[in-house]
């Protein structure tokens, strides 16, 4: 099977071709961008196919990585996956980016439960906690920085992802590291979605809730037209708040 795989889940705008019966990487592009992946995304796929020797009809899946990670990233990457994949008629496999880091991190430190972790900001950590196996066993999902120096110092696990600082500060010296990075390497996705194979469609994975929260404070109750009174009808929001 040869996958083409696809990361725009953080600064990356990455593309790999992978040839998963022989187990090798037939060719890649990456750019460092940070922004911008909407407008180099086709380019840095139509590269890495043309490094590899192959054509979008020599294609058997696309692989993509679904965060958590950049909001506008991950819509641009899941979204060319998906487009690739209806109009190849082949699957698109999505992977998260916790479990790629997560993989890495087992390859550096084989036999260790792994918790890989992002810093999303605002003390909050998208994290995502796996066993000697590598199998999960919590998340993905926001947690603390203190819930993360608890699950780690449990698991006695290996620390990855743009958190592993925070966490391992919090957690101790003699916790082990691994790449304190936002996304792995592009091969580890593909690697990763041809060990799954085809399942449910890949959407983005988006951890933190909508920014916008009703203030409970200056909710009023909605008003009838015909009666005034509270029940039905338009909502009567305030114009400004009480000083």
């Amino acid at each position: 099977m040869k996958l083409l795989a696809i990361d725009c889940a953080a600064n990356l705008c990455a593309a790999c071709v992978h040839d998963a019966d022989a187990g090798i990487e037939l060719g890649r592009q990456v750019l460092d961008l940070g922004k911008g992946h909407a407008e180099h995304l086709m380019a840095v796929i139509e590269a890495a196919l043309k490094a590899g020797g192959i054509g979008y009809q020599g294609l058997d899946a696309v692989a993509v990585s679904i965060g958590p990670g950049s909001f506008t990233g991950l819509r641009v990457g899941v979204s060319t996956a998906r487009g690739l994949a209806l109009a190849l008629k082949i699957p698109a496999i999505g992977v998260t980016t916790l479990e790629a880091l997560a993989a890495e991190a087992a390859n550096a430190f084989p036999g260790r439960a792994v918790l890989a972790a992002l810093d999303a900001g605002r003390e909050e950590l998208h994290a995502a906690l796996f066993d000697e196996a590598l199998i999960l066993t919590y998340g993905p999902g926001v947690a603390t920085l203190s819930q993360a120096t608890r699950m780690a110092v449990d698991a006695k696990a290996v620390l990855t992802g743009t958190a592993a600082p925070l966490i391992a500060a919090a957690a101790g010296p003699d916790f082990d590291t691994g790449p304190a990075v936002a996304t792995a390497d592009i091969a580890t996705y593909a690697r990763l979605a041809a060990a799954k194979g085809p399942g449910a469609k890949p959407k983005p994975l988006y951890l933190r809730g909508t920014d916008a929260k009703p203030q409970a404070g200056f909710i009023l109750p909605r008003r009838s037209h015909e009666s005034g009174k509270p029940g039905s009808g338009e909502d009567h929001a305030p114009k400004g708040k009480k000083s």
